[in-house]
């Protein structure tokens, strides 16, 4: 692959002053004098960039009063709701590991092959309130409890292996930005509006993780099918003290699948729950989502090899650089029994790590170990929060801490110190509790520093959208277009636009079409220039899709004297295949051919075919012209043409096509033939798409 050489010479932070430069340049094309940015002291803030380090590359230091006055006030935003994903749903399950990594760490949960650990995961949204919709485009959290023998581990991530920002003090900005703005109190969940451009806009830093939100990740089909990662680099430490550094990675079992946008604007207004019913009729069927567990390890040594730095969390490390290794197993099984008590009151803190595992000098991981414990303390209402069931460990704990708000537990004994002598059976520390990796620092520069190995901010960005299929770099432009569309300010539109430039050409050109610019706008000056790096197809969702009906719903349109014979073979060769069937009518109840009366699973104009992976239309010739003349019918079979599904049919089913002008590809099948159907049901028919939507 390209590489850039890495240096671990102090180096003047170069792209802070450029980025700095041309933030002010943008401000004054605003328009407006700007008053003195201060604490809420009165103090002046010089630098409200970068958070106060050791060195360039050391972690970021307690003494920052800046840095833990503008987190502390932002976690202190919201009561009781999170600030940030709000929206979420939790599953209990069970982690276990299939490949020990005895050699690398000491952490029993990667060491012990076979064991079982127990565990609480939780999937969120970020930008919504917990009433929004699940399936607005955004992030989603990827929130992971371990309740292991040696205390609890937090894994919290998200469905994306990056982030918008370098640096922790820049949080607070970044979610006011995306967050509905605050004098007319919207959009909800949703970054297309001019607050959240602007930051981005002056933020190139951001440009990585904007392909990433622009992309059909940020639109998945099921939190069953959606990756997960840990983002930052974090240190394995074994017996000896020695460290490698590893990023942690979840992979769906049933592949990855996303919706079209247009179908996910239907679904939030068909079902604003379906992502969290789609999980509870899983999990409630006893079809358990479980992922793959695989590690990303690599040495100091290899990490100066890399062309970026991976303590930036605006980057990834490419799977063809340092290939997965898979070594356990998460399976989610069992729905909480109250949601308030367990969904909402958990409390993920990415501090809440076990022996065995440590932090690397990542400056926004340095910054989330503060926030996290700090925001549960309001959200939770003090410092007892761990003894709420779903917080505390199964294992056994004991510490000197007492009393605060909430305390439920009951102390015994005078001793609540360490040293003592009085009480034989006083906690003390142990040889085998947890040791931070002993890291030497080479630099003596304190300062608000931002190393010039975090200064390249296109090159990923370049690499992630051109690793992508033609119809994802298609949906990423459309995405753009659509969401700078609701962008009022011209100049945060253009400069949006400058910055495709340095990421591709035609990507620009397209989105600058989209929005009939007459030309494009200028590029702004890289800090760095960026490089072309080896295509990653590990990146692509559509390239990767597993050809599986397995976990995916399948809908059949019914009637009264819809033939029994055709929908009884048809919903056991889809069954057979590991989907599941629903059937769907005009009420809730048909007689069949065969003179059966059945209960359907829902009523056509309540369950429009968005919410299944494919379609089938079964009806009687009378039913399919009397059909063929209702609005929601012919939805139900535009829609799942439109959104590129399978759609199998009887001669009765050939009405609504017509009404619907559907045109016959080789998506559009004979009922009779269910292999044939399966078959093409397993992907989506991309090439449709170019014939029936304009796309950027």
């Amino acid at each position: 692959m390209a590489t850039r050489k890495s240096s671990t010479k102090s180096r003047k932070p170069v792209a802070v002053a450029n980025e700095r430069g041309k933030g002010d340049e943008l401000h004054q094309l605003a328009g407006g004098s700007h008053p003195q940015l201060t604490t809420d002291q009165g103090i002046p803030v010089a630098d409200n960039q970068n958070s106060l380090r050791s060195s360039e590359h050391g972690p970021t230091l307690l003494e920052d009063f800046i840095l833990r006055e503008k987190i502390t006030r932002f976690d202190h935003e919201r009561i009781p709701e999170r600030i940030v994903h709000a929206r979420g749903t939790a599953v209990h399950g069970y982690f276990e590991l299939t490949s020990s990594l005895e050699k690398y760490t000491t952490a029993k949960l990667l060491t012990e092959v076979g064991e079982k650990t127990p565990l609480f995961c939780r999937f969120s949204t970020v930008a919504g309130g917990a009433g929004s919709i699940d399936t607005p485009r955004d992030v989603r959290g990827f929130a992971v409890k371990f309740y292991t023998k040696q205390g609890n581990w937090d894994l919290v991530g998200n469905d994306i292996p990056v982030f918008f920002i370098q640096d922790a003090i820049k949080f607070p900005d970044l979610i006011h930005a995306v967050k509905m703005e605050p004098d007319r109190g919207f959009p909800q969940a949703a970054s297309a509006h001019d607050t959240f451009w602007d930051f981005v806009s002056l933020t190139p830093e951001s440009m990585h993780m904007v392909m990433w939100a622009m992309s059909d990740r940020a639109i998945p089909r099921s939190l069953r099918m959606i990756e997960g990662f840990g983002i930052h680099s974090f240190r394995l430490i074994d017996a000896e003290g020695r460290s490698t550094f590893a990023k942690f990675h979840w992979r769906p079992t049933l592949g990855l699948q996303s919706t079209l946008w247009d179908e996910a604007v239907k679904l939030a207004g068909a079902d604003p729950d379906f992502h969290r019913r789609d999980m509870f009729e899983a999990i409630q069927g006893g079809n358990y989502p479980e992922w793959e567990f695989a590690v990303q390890l690599f040495t100091e040594q290899d990490a100066a090899k890399f062309a970026f730095d991976h303590l930036d969390p605006t980057k990834l490390i490419p799977e063809e650089v340092v290939p997965l290794k898979v070594v356990g197993r998460m399976v989610l099984n069992r729905w909480p029994d109250n949601f308030f008590a367990e969904t909402e009151q958990v409390a993920f803190c990415p501090a809440n790590i076990v022996p065995g595992i440590d932090f690397s000098n990542d400056p926004l991981l340095q910054g989330r170990l503060f926030s996290y414990l700090d925001t549960q303390l309001s959200r939770l209402g003090g410092p007892n929060f761990h003894q709420l069931p779903i917080n505390a460990p199964k294992c056994p704990y004991a510490n000197h801490s007492r009393d605060g708000h909430m305390q439920t537990t009951v102390p015994k004994g005078r001793v609540a110190y360490d040293p003592s002598s009085l009480e034989e059976n006083s906690p003390r520390e142990s040889k085998i509790g947890f040791r931070s990796f002993a890291a030497q620092n080479e630099h003596a520069a304190k300062g608000r520093i931002r190393a010039e190995s975090f200064a390249d901010h296109y090159s990923q960005a370049r690499l992630f959208y051109r690793s992508q299929t033609e119809y994802e770099q298609a949906h990423i432009a459309s995405a753009l277009v659509f969401e700078l569309s609701k962008v009022e300010t011209r100049h945060v539109r253009d400069a949006v636009v400058g910055h495709l430039r340095n990421i591709d050409p035609d990507l620009a050109g397209r989105v600058a079409k989209g929005l009939g610019m007459g030309a494009l706008p200028p590029a702004p000056r890289a800090a760095v220039e960026p490089i072309d790096m080896p295509l990653s197809p590990a990146l692509q969702i559509i390239g990767r899709m597993k050809a599986t009906l397995r976990g995916r719903v399948v809908g059949i349109l019914v009637d009264d004297q819809s033939d029994a014979a055709t929908i009884h073979a048809l919903r056991k060769t889809v069954e057979r295949a590991g989907a599941t069937v629903k059937l769907v009518a005009p009420r809730l109840s048909v007689t069949l051919s065969d003179g059966h009366v059945v209960a359907v699973d829902g009523q056509l104009a309540g369950t429009p075919s968005l919410v299944f992976d494919a379609v089938a239309l079964i009806f009687s010739p009378e039913a399919g012209k009397a059909l063929s003349t209702k609005a929601e019918a012919i939805d139900f079979v535009r829609d799942a043409y439109g959104h590129l599904k399978a759609i199998a049919t009887d001669a009765g089913g050939e009405f609504l096509l017509k009404a619907g002008n559907v045109k016959k590809d080789r998506g559009v099948l004979d009922a009779a033939d269910g292999k044939a159907f399966v078959q093409c049901a397993q992907t989506r028919f991309w090439a449709r798409e170019s014939k029936i939507r304009q796309l950027a």
